[in-house]
């Protein structure tokens, strides 16, 4: 398992674009600026505690968790956790079938993991 950089994807969405549209010829900035601006977007839009829905890919959910009381373990001392804003995947239908037709295809040792309430679990 490989980690992909943003600036990796722009390169492949950059080749991918000049591959398959050769007279276009879209340079690499352009197509960073766009990539850029639609992670722009996503962030300003959770922030104001808007939903995204991806078709097939999922939906970003923006949660404002309360605030509450929690127990250092090991002093056992009480801390007051102030409420923040979290943010919730749920993967998409599409995304779901092929993450678990890649993991069919690799010997089935891992899983996608799935809640109850349908949300992909990152083992964290």
């Amino acid at each position: 398992m490989a980690t992909v950089t943003k600036k990796e994807l722009i390169d492949r969405i950059t080749d991918e674009l000049n591959r398959t549209r050769p007279r276009a010829q879209i340079k690499g900035v352009q197509v960073k600026r766009v990539v850029q601006k639609f992670l722009d977007m996503i962030i300003e839009e959770l922030a104001k505690g808007n939903r995204l829905e991806f078709r097939d890919f999922g939906v970003f959910e923006s949660k404002l968790r309360a605030e509450r009381v929690a127990q250092n373990p090991k002093t056992l001392e009480r801390v007051h956790v102030p409420p923040k804003r979290s943010v919730k995947f749920k993967v998409g239908r599409l995304m779901k079938e092929k993450l678990l037709r890649a993991s069919a295809e690799e010997g089935g040792s891992e899983q996608l993991e799935m809640s109850p309430s349908g949300q992909g679990s990152s083992g964290q």
